[in-house]
């Protein structure tokens, strides 16, 4: 299974600027999307149909914000839209789908740099999804968890741990956060191959961040311990540029 997790910024943005083109390419098996900011009826899902993929939805009530979706040449066995806590599933910013033994959650987590208020609901949502995840564990033990998690773990995964240590995404409480997912069991697939510094995921649009790769790496494809073992490539395509952040790979080995 050949695994994307891109936050796309605006589907309808990013396609215009070429991701539909990119998606002939053939890039992966499972595309996990985030901040579509569409709803379904909005978009030509056909073009994504013609490729061979199904496309699975949850988009935010509100409109032009927001929502998560699957794009999948593998059918899913089951697809489940929400994570069962009320502004979470407003905002539309998780959905799971099963493939056999294996659980792909696909999740957009909330930025906290527009204000306190919603650096508040980061860390509140960050606690729920942390114990969805751990009741999940008990009937599927196999999970994948990717996306835009809008936290930068480590100083290597920042381009400017200093200046950065008091913004959104980058404090302690966030990074502490991070910490406590891994120790809890989960594998960060990227590291696992690259231990290299800058490696990013996401650039401002502010002072030519991308051309300098002045970045972050906030997003994600972490799994479980039980599927360390099938972890063949992680990679990070930077030169791929229909949004302000990049795809994240990775590649799981058959059974």
């Amino acid at each position: 299974m050949r695994i994307v997790t891109y936050n796309v910024n605006g589907l309808r943005s990013a396609m215009t600027k070429g991701f539909t083109d990119w998606l002939s390419t053939d890039p992966a098996d499972v595309i996990c999307l985030q901040e579509v900011k569409a709803h379904r009826e909005n978009v030509d899902f056909q073009q994504f149909e013609k490729l061979g993929y199904r496309d699975f939805w949850y988009p935010a009530q509100k409109k032009g914000y927001s929502g998560v979706a699957i794009l999948t040449k593998i059918n899913p066995d089951h697809v489940q839209y929400g994570n069962g806590y009320m502004q979470s599933d407003a905002e539309g910013r998780v959905i799971r789908a099963d493939f056999g033994d294996v659980t792909l959650i696909n999740a957009y987590f909330p930025s906290g740099t527009t204000g306190d208020e919603r650096q508040t609901y980061k860390y509140q949502w960050l606690d729920e999804f942390y114990g969805y995840l751990q009741l999940l564990r008990e009937t599927r033990p196999n999970l994948i968890v990717v996306g835009d998690y809008n936290i930068a773990h480590q100083p290597i995964d920042i381009h400017n741990p200093v200046s950065n240590k008091d913004s959104s995404g980058f404090l302690p409480e966030e990074r502490a956060w991070m910490t406590k997912f891994f120790e809890s069991g989960f594998v960060d697939t990227f590291r696992h191959f690259h231990p290299e510094p800058h490696q990013y995921s996401w650039w401002s649009f502010r002072a030519n961040a991308r051309n300098n790769n002045k970045g972050w790496r906030i997003d994600y494809i972490n799994v479980t311990a039980p599927l360390q073992n099938r972890l063949a490539d992680a990679r990070i395509w930077q030169d791929v540029k229909h949004s302000d952040h990049c795809p994240v790979y990775l590649q799981l080995k058959p059974i």
